[in-house]
C-alpha cells in the first residue's frame, strides 16, 4: 500500500468515526498537551492523518473534504507531500489557520451531520473558545470530544520514557531554588498565589532539568504547579532516577503521576484561598479550571525571565560556538575539494542526505556534543527554494558542481545550543543567483550592525534586513530571527525579528537569530544566519559606561563565503563588517585546528577583502 493509499485509508476511517457520532468535522492541530513546537510522536496525529511532517499545519476532514493549511515555508512541502492523498494545501499567512477560517471552510460541509469536534488536550483554551464564537455565528455548534486518534491510531507509539538530567550550575549560572522565587514573585504581581507551568522547556529550565523526550530539544514530559510554599511535577515516576528524586526533594517539588494533573484543582485549589495563574494562549482546554474566581489569565513569566541570558549562560554559548566553529570550518574545508566522477559537469561525490551525515560526524567529534538541535536542511538548487526541506531517501540528489546549496543546521552542545545558515556556491553560478545572494548578505549585514535605542521590538528592526532586497522587489515569508535556548529549545520566544508585530522589546543578554533569505521556487534559495547575543552599546565618548542603547555581537564563528558577493553593490560598511566578521573568526577558530590543511583552508577563506 502507498501512502496516499493508507492516509485515504485513514480518512475513510475517521468518517465512519465521524458519522456516529453525527459530526460533521475533527480539527488536528500540529500540537501536544503541552504546545511545544516540537512533539513527542504519541501526538503526532495531524502527521497520522494527513502524511503532512511539517512542523506547523493544521489539517481538518469533514465528510466530504479534507485541508491543511500551512505557512510560507512549507508551501511547497505540503504539496509534495500530500499528492494522491484526499487533502488539499491552503496556504497561509501564518502556522496555523484562525478559527475563523476553519470555521467558514467547514462549513461548506452542506452534510446533515452537526457539530466540529475536536481533542481538548491537544487545543488551546484561546483556540477553543474563539472556535465556539466563530461557530455560533456560523450555526454549526462546536464540542471537544473523545481523542479520535486515541480510537482509531492503533499502532500509535506510547509516550517516552528517558529519564532525567540535572543540568550542572556551572551552565545554566541560577540555582533552581532561586528561579521558583523569582517565579513566585512575578505571580504575586498578577494577583495569583500559583503557576501552572505546562510547557516543556520553561520546566525544564525553572528547575535546571533536561530530557530527551521532544525531538532535538533537551526537554522531558511534565507539568509543573507551582505553589507559595512547595512545588508539584507531574511526571512518570520510571522516569525519576535516585539522584533526581533527592535533587527534588532539596527543592521541596513533590512528584505524582503525569496522568493526575487531570485533578490538580481539586487536589491543591479547591477549598483554599490559591488562585492559579494561567494563560489561555498555551494552556490545554482540558485543564482549563471551570471556576472563574480560582484563576487569572496571564502570560507564563518564565519566556521573558529565560531570554535574558546570565553569564554562566552567555559563557556556555560561546564555547558551544568555538566547537560548533571548529566542525563547521571542518566540514566546508572537505566539501570544497570533493572529488567530481566523470565529466566537469557531473555530480559531486556527495548527496545532501551525505552532507548531513558528514556535518553531525564532525559536531559528534566535539566534547559535549548532545545531538542535533534540528533536523539538518541541506537543500541544493531547486531543493533549497524549500525553506525548511529535509531530505529523504526519496527526493535526495548528489550536488552537483555548480550553483548553492543551501545548509541550515545546529547543535546540542551540553553548554548551549547553535544554530547557524550558510549557502554555499559549489562552481558556476547565474547572475540571479549571485544577485540574490548579494542580497540576503547587505540584510544580513545591515541588520548585525543596527544600534538601536533600549524599548525597540524587533518588529522595528525587522525592515532592516529586507531593504536591499524590497529594491528587487524581492522578499520572504518566514521571520528575520528568534532566540536561542541554553541547552533548550533552538526556537525560544518571547522576542522576534518579524513583520507582523512581536510585543516583546530587545534586552541586553538575550541571544537572536539573523537569517534573512531569498527563494525562487524550482531555482536556487538563500539563507544566511548567525546566532547574536544583545549587548549594551557605549558611546565612543564615555566607552564602557552603560548607556540606553543597545547592539548586536555574532556569537556564530564561521566563514561566510564570498566568491558570490557582487561586490559593486556592497557599501564600504558593510565590507568592512565581512572584514572586521572574518577576522574574529580566524583568530578564535584558528588555535582549536590542528590540521594544518583545515588551518590553511580558514585563513584563506577569512581574508579581508
Amino acid at each position: 500500500m502507498t501512502k496516499a493509499e493508507l492516509i485515504t485509508q485513514r480518512v475513510e476511517a475517521l468518517r465512519h468515526w465521524l458519522r456516529e457520532r453525527n459530526l460533521t468535522a475533527y480539527i488536528f492541530p500540529s500540537t501536544d498537551p503541552h504546545m511545544g513546537e516540537y512533539v513527542p510522536d504519541h501526538w503526532k496525529g495531524r502527521e497520522w492523518i494527513s502524511g503532512f511532517n511539517g512542523s506547523a499545519g493544521t489539517a481538518v476532514v469533514t465528510l466530504t473534504r479534507a485541508a491543511l493549511w500551512t505557512d510560507s515555508r512549507y508551501w511547497l512541502a505540503a504539496e509534495e507531500q500530500l499528492v494522491g492523498t484526499p487533502f488539499e494545501v491552503i496556504r497561509c499567512g501564518r502556522n496555523v489557520a484562525t478559527p475563523e477560517e476553519l470555521a467558514a471552510w467547514i462549513a461548506l460541509d452542506k452534510s446533515e451531520a452537526h457539530g466540529i469536534a475536536y481533542d481538548p488536550w491537544v487545543n488551546t483554551v484561546r483556540f477553543a473558545q474563539d472556535l465556539r464564537c466563530a461557530d455560533l455565528a456560523g450555526g454549526v455548534e462546536t464540542k471537544n470530544h473523545d481523542d479520535a486518534c486515541g480510537d482509531l491510531w492503533t499502532d500509535r507509539p506510547p509516550l517516552p520514557l528517558a529519564p532525567i538530567e540535572i543540568q550542572p550550575l556551572e551552565f545554566v549560572g541560577q540555582f533552581a531554588a532561586k528561579k521558583l522565587e523569582v517565579i513566585r514573585e512575578e505571580v504575586r504581581r498578577n494577583h495569583a498565589n500559583a503557576l501552572l507551568i505546562t510547557q516543556l522547556d520553561e520546566i525544564a529550565w525553572a528547575l535546571n532539568l533536561r530530557g530527551s523526550d521532544v525531538h532535538c530539544t533537551p526537554i522531558f514530559v511534565a507539568y509543573l504547579l507551582v505553589l507559595p510554599d512547595k512545588a508539584v511535577l507531574y511526571i512518570n515516576p520510571a522516569k525519576i532516577t535516585p539522584e533526581v528524586a533527592a535533587y527534588l526533594s532539596q527543592l521541596h517539588v513533590e512528584t505524582r503521576n503525569y496522568e493526575d494533573v487531570r485533578t490538580y484543582y481539586d487536589d491543591y485549589l479547591f477549598g483554599t484561598d490559591l488562585r492559579v495563574q494561567v494563560d489561555p494562549d498555551v494552556l490545554c482546554e482540558a485543564l482549563y479550571p471551570d471556576n472563574s474566581q480560582k484563576h487569572v489569565d496571564a502570560p507564563s513569566p518564565i519566556p521573558l525571565l529565560r531570554a535574558v541570558k546570565n553569564e554562566a549562560e552567555i559563557a556556555g554559548f560561546r564555547s558551544a560556538m568555538l566547537k560548533d566553529g571548529v566542525a563547521m570550518t571542518k566540514f566546508l574545508k572537505t566539501l570544497s575539494p570533493l572529488p567530481r566522477k566523470g565529466e566537469s559537469l557531473a555530480p559531486l561525490d556527495i548527496t545532501e542526505m551525505g552532507v548531513d551525515k558528514l556535518l553531525t560526524s564532525l559536531r559528534a567529534e566535539q566534547p559535549g556534543f548532545r545531538g542535533l538541535s534540528f533536523d539538518t536542511i541541506a537543500g541544493y538548487g531547486a531543493h533549497a527554494a524549500i525553506v525548511h526541506y529535509e531530505a529523504t531517501p526519496e527526493t535526495d540528489i548528489p550536488l552537483e558542481p555548480h550553483g548553492l546549496l543551501l545548509l541550515d543546521s545546529g547543535g546540542q552542545y551540553q553548554e548551549g545550543t547553535t544554530d547557524i545558515t550558510r549557502t554555499i556556491p559549489l562552481g558556476p553560478l547565474t547572475d540571479e543567483e549571485r544577485l540574490d545572494y548579494t542580497l540576503v548578505l547587505k540584510g544580513h549585514i545591515r541588520l548585525a550592525t543596527a544600534v538601536f535605542p533600549e524599548g525597540t521590538t524587533g518588529t522595528q528592526l525587522d525592515v532592516l534586513a529586507r531593504y536591499a532586497m524590497w529594491q528587487h522587489h524581492k522578499n520572504y515569508g518566514h521571520g528575520t530571527g528568534h532566540g536561542v535556548g541554553s541547552f533548550l529549545a533552538v526556537h525560544e520566544g518571547p522576542h522576534q525579528f518579524r513583520m507582523n508585530y512581536v510585543p516583546a522589546t530587545l534586552r541586553a543578554g538575550m541571544t537572536v537569530t539573523i537569517e534573512p533569505g531569498i527563494y525562487i521556487a524550482g531555482s536556487h534559495g538563500v539563507r544566511i544566519e548567525n546566532t547574536m547575543l544583545i549587548q549594551r552599546h557605549a558611546p565612543s565618548h564615555n566607552e564602557g559606561e552603560p548607556s540606553g542603547w543597545l547592539c548586536l555581537e555574532p556569537l556564530t564563528l564561521c566563514p561566510i563565503d564570498t566568491t558570490p558577493i557582487l561586490w559593486d553593490l556592497m557599501q564600504p560598511d558593510e565590507i568592512a563588517y565581512l572584514n572586521s566578521y572574518h577576522a574574529r573568526v580566524r583568530e578564535a577558530l584558528l588555535p582549536l585546528l590542528d590540521d594544518e590543511a583545515d588551518r590553511a583552508w580558514l585563513i584563506a577563506h577569512t581574508e579581508a577583502r
